[in-house]
């Protein structure tokens, strides 16, 4: 019997027999706007606010072609020689990811393909869980990151996103907002010191499996 076993046994012993159930807590979201198209404005305002870009396609624009025309001056490099780590059926990409990679090894990415579980408007935050990943480090390591984004997948705030399920059979839950940025060495920002560079937000509604 350890020290924890006797705390716990104490606890248990002396817990009051009493209903007691969780108190409901509010939504606080009565403030946002009600509707994709309103909830998509606010997280596309939220997201530049934090240095994201929102990026809707043209008439007849791919994705790839947002790709190439977002990011060919930054990768420093000829864009088709880019290293682009696709995990979305809408992107080829030219580098697979396997759930047997070691983190490590995507250093070598310049831009990484996600699809975000859903969006929060309150932040500008995107939510993805291993499943979207495949491998959690690719969304740190990467140069840029790319990530579709179903509008109608956009909650009003973070009361809201834990309400959602997302997280009951996921083992790793990350929100990502705006690039990587740091300011604190004499007031400097500067993008990309600990994790990505750039992140994108194209605005795509997902396609049924």
């Amino acid at each position: 019997m350890s020290a924890r076993d006797d705390i716990l046994g104490a606890v248990r012993t002396n817990k009051p027999a009493i209903d007691a159930p969780a108190p409901t807590v509010p939504n606080y979201d009565n403030a946002y706007p009600q509707g994709a198209d309103r909830l998509a404005a606010l997280f596309a305002e939220r997201l530049a606010t934090m240095g994201g870009t929102w990026h809707a396609l043209a008439d007849g624009q791919s994705i790839d072609a947002v790709l190439q025309d977002v990011l060919a001056d930054k990768v420093g490099k000829p864009f088709d020689d880019a290293v682009i780590a696709s995990n979305v059926p809408e992107v080829a990409g030219n580098r697979p990811l396997t759930e047997s990679d070691v983190p490590a090894s995507v250093h070598d990415v310049d831009i990484a393909v996600l699809r975000a579980r859903f969006g929060i408007a309150e932040t500008g935050s995107v939510c993805f869980t291993e499943a979207e990943l495949t491998v959690n480090a690719v969304a740190y390591l990467a140069q840029h990151l790319v990530v579709l984004l179903d509008p109608a997948e956009i909650v009003a705030n973070m009361h809201r996103a834990y309400q959602r399920d997302d997280f009951v059979n996921a083992n790793y839950t990350v929100f990502h907002t705006g690039p990587s940025a740091t300011a604190d060495i004499e007031g400097v920002l500067v993008r990309g010191a600990q994790g990505v560079r750039s992140l994108t937000v194209i605005p795509a509604p997902a396609t049924p499996a």
